[in-house]
Protein backbone atom coordinates (compact mmCIF):
# COMPACT_ATOMS: atom_id res chain seq x y z
CA UNK A 1 0.00 0.00 0.00
CA UNK A 2 1.65 3.25 -0.81
CA UNK A 3 1.93 5.83 1.53
CA UNK A 4 3.15 8.86 0.02
CA UNK A 5 2.26 10.12 -3.59
CA UNK A 6 4.70 10.49 -5.57
CA UNK A 7 4.61 14.26 -6.40
CA UNK A 8 5.12 16.73 -10.09
CA UNK A 9 7.70 19.34 -10.24
CA UNK A 10 4.82 22.15 -9.75
CA UNK A 11 3.46 20.49 -6.24
CA UNK A 12 7.39 19.91 -5.33
CA UNK A 13 8.68 21.76 -2.36
CA UNK A 14 11.53 24.00 -2.69
CA UNK A 15 14.54 22.31 -4.61
CA UNK A 16 13.01 19.02 -5.56
CA UNK A 17 10.64 21.81 -7.86
CA UNK A 18 14.24 22.10 -9.38
CA UNK A 19 15.48 18.60 -9.31
CA UNK A 20 12.93 16.84 -10.56
CA UNK A 21 12.47 19.29 -13.40
CA UNK A 22 16.20 18.64 -14.20
CA UNK A 23 15.39 14.98 -14.46
CA UNK A 24 12.83 15.39 -16.43
CA UNK A 25 14.46 17.83 -18.92
CA UNK A 26 17.23 15.36 -19.49
CA UNK A 27 15.47 11.94 -19.17
CA UNK A 28 11.80 12.82 -19.94
CA UNK A 29 10.95 11.17 -17.17
CA UNK A 30 11.02 10.74 -13.30
CA UNK A 31 10.92 7.41 -11.47
CA UNK A 32 8.42 6.62 -9.04
CA UNK A 33 11.03 6.65 -6.03
CA UNK A 34 12.64 9.79 -6.68
CA UNK A 35 9.48 11.57 -7.84
CA UNK A 36 8.04 10.20 -4.11
CA UNK A 37 11.52 11.35 -2.31
CA UNK A 38 10.88 15.12 -3.91
CA UNK A 39 8.74 15.06 -0.30
CA UNK A 40 11.85 15.86 0.93
CA UNK A 41 14.26 18.02 -0.90
CA UNK A 42 17.25 17.77 1.03
CA UNK A 43 16.71 13.51 0.65
CA UNK A 44 16.28 13.61 -2.90
CA UNK A 45 19.41 16.34 -3.29
CA UNK A 46 21.05 13.90 -1.09
CA UNK A 47 20.16 10.02 -2.82
CA UNK A 48 20.72 12.22 -6.36
CA UNK A 49 24.30 13.13 -5.72
CA UNK A 50 25.30 9.96 -4.04
CA UNK A 51 23.83 7.90 -6.50
CA UNK A 52 25.73 9.98 -9.07
CA UNK A 53 28.84 9.59 -6.94
CA UNK A 54 28.74 5.91 -6.68
CA UNK A 55 28.34 5.19 -10.35
CA UNK A 56 32.12 6.64 -10.26
CA UNK A 57 33.13 3.49 -8.07
CA UNK A 58 36.35 1.37 -9.28
CA UNK A 59 33.74 -1.96 -8.45
CA UNK A 60 33.27 -3.92 -11.36
CA UNK A 61 29.36 -3.03 -12.40
CA UNK A 62 28.68 -6.99 -12.39
CA UNK A 63 30.13 -7.21 -8.60
CA UNK A 64 28.23 -4.37 -7.74
CA UNK A 65 25.21 -5.44 -8.22
CA UNK A 66 26.21 -9.19 -6.60
CA UNK A 67 26.49 -7.19 -3.65
CA UNK A 68 23.62 -4.62 -4.35
CA UNK A 69 21.47 -8.35 -4.65
CA UNK A 70 23.15 -9.36 -0.97
CA UNK A 71 22.02 -6.72 0.38
CA UNK A 72 18.78 -6.22 -0.50
CA UNK A 73 17.98 -9.73 0.13
CA UNK A 74 18.62 -8.46 3.55
CA UNK A 75 17.00 -5.46 3.39
CA UNK A 76 13.64 -7.06 1.38
CA UNK A 77 12.95 -4.52 -0.38
CA UNK A 78 10.82 -6.60 -3.38
CA UNK A 79 11.42 -3.05 -5.51
CA UNK A 80 15.08 -2.95 -5.24
CA UNK A 81 15.74 -6.41 -5.75
CA UNK A 82 13.64 -6.08 -9.18
CA UNK A 83 15.79 -3.69 -10.08
CA UNK A 84 19.00 -5.30 -9.33
CA UNK A 85 18.14 -8.85 -10.34
CA UNK A 86 17.35 -6.88 -14.15
CA UNK A 87 21.02 -4.97 -13.72
CA UNK A 88 22.65 -7.84 -12.93
CA UNK A 89 21.35 -9.64 -15.66
CA UNK A 90 22.00 -6.55 -18.15
CA UNK A 91 25.77 -6.44 -16.14
CA UNK A 92 25.71 -10.29 -17.34
CA UNK A 93 25.09 -12.22 -14.37
CA UNK A 94 23.46 -15.55 -14.99
CA UNK A 95 20.56 -16.64 -12.95
CA UNK A 96 23.44 -18.56 -10.50
CA UNK A 97 25.12 -15.75 -10.45
CA UNK A 98 22.22 -14.24 -8.61
CA UNK A 99 20.86 -16.75 -6.61
CA UNK A 100 24.62 -16.95 -5.00
CA UNK A 101 24.55 -13.14 -4.52
CA UNK A 102 21.25 -13.20 -2.44
CA UNK A 103 22.66 -15.83 -0.45
CA UNK A 104 25.74 -13.39 -0.03
CA UNK A 105 28.45 -15.43 -1.75
CA UNK A 106 29.84 -16.27 -5.43
CA UNK A 107 31.73 -18.68 -6.74
CA UNK A 108 34.27 -16.96 -6.85
CA UNK A 109 36.58 -16.79 -3.25
CA UNK A 110 37.50 -13.26 -4.17
CA UNK A 111 34.18 -11.78 -4.75
CA UNK A 112 32.99 -13.94 -1.83
CA UNK A 113 34.87 -12.60 0.48
CA UNK A 114 33.99 -8.87 -0.41
CA UNK A 115 30.60 -10.05 -0.85
CA UNK A 116 30.58 -11.45 2.89
CA UNK A 117 31.91 -7.73 4.36
CA UNK A 118 29.43 -5.78 2.40
CA UNK A 119 26.49 -7.56 4.52
CA UNK A 120 28.52 -7.43 7.61
CA UNK A 121 28.48 -3.66 7.00
CA UNK A 122 24.90 -3.21 7.02
CA UNK A 123 24.21 -5.98 9.17
CA UNK A 124 26.86 -5.72 11.91
CA UNK A 125 29.42 -3.26 10.91
CA UNK A 126 31.06 -3.22 14.36
CA UNK A 127 32.16 -7.15 14.09
CA UNK A 128 34.43 -5.37 11.42
CA UNK A 129 37.95 -5.73 12.67
CA UNK A 130 41.67 -4.96 10.95
CA UNK A 131 41.73 -9.15 10.29
CA UNK A 132 38.76 -8.57 7.79
CA UNK A 133 40.20 -5.41 6.57
CA UNK A 134 43.32 -7.71 5.78
CA UNK A 135 41.85 -10.76 4.42
CA UNK A 136 39.99 -8.32 1.77
CA UNK A 137 43.62 -6.98 0.78
CA UNK A 138 45.15 -10.70 0.75
CA UNK A 139 42.72 -10.93 -1.99
CA UNK A 140 44.02 -8.09 -3.70
CA UNK A 141 41.08 -5.47 -2.87
CA UNK A 142 42.13 -2.36 -3.22
CA UNK A 143 41.63 0.45 0.02
CA UNK A 144 39.44 2.55 -2.74
CA UNK A 145 37.25 -0.42 -3.07
CA UNK A 146 36.99 -1.53 0.55
CA UNK A 147 35.80 2.18 1.22
CA UNK A 148 33.55 2.40 -2.05
CA UNK A 149 31.69 -1.04 -0.84
CA UNK A 150 30.49 1.30 2.35
CA UNK A 151 28.87 3.68 -0.40
CA UNK A 152 27.26 0.67 -2.16
CA UNK A 153 26.01 -0.26 0.87
CA UNK A 154 24.90 3.17 2.01
CA UNK A 155 23.13 3.55 -1.38
CA UNK A 156 21.23 0.66 -0.78
CA UNK A 157 20.13 1.24 2.30
CA UNK A 158 18.66 4.50 1.40
CA UNK A 159 16.89 3.25 -1.29
CA UNK A 160 15.57 0.22 0.48
CA UNK A 161 14.31 1.41 3.70
CA UNK A 162 12.69 4.54 1.67
CA UNK A 163 10.81 2.21 -0.87
CA UNK A 164 9.65 0.24 2.54
CA UNK A 165 8.75 2.91 4.09
CA UNK A 166 6.71 5.02 1.84
CA UNK A 167 5.07 1.38 0.53
CA UNK A 168 6.64 1.61 -2.98
CA UNK A 169 6.38 -2.32 -3.30
CA UNK A 170 6.01 -4.22 -6.62
CA UNK A 171 2.55 -4.94 -7.37
CA UNK A 172 1.47 -8.48 -6.77
CA UNK A 173 -0.06 -10.23 -9.98
CA UNK A 174 -2.99 -12.52 -9.66
CA UNK A 175 -3.72 -15.04 -12.04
Amino acid sequence: MRRFPPLEPATAPGKSKELLQDILDRRGSVGEMVATMAHSPALLEGYLNLSRAMKRVKLPRDLSEKVSLAVQEWIGCGTCMQAHVEAGRAAGLSEADIALARQGTSTDAREAALIAVAVRVLAEPSSLTDADVAELRAHGWSDRIIAEIVGVVALNILTGAFNLLVGLQPEEHTA
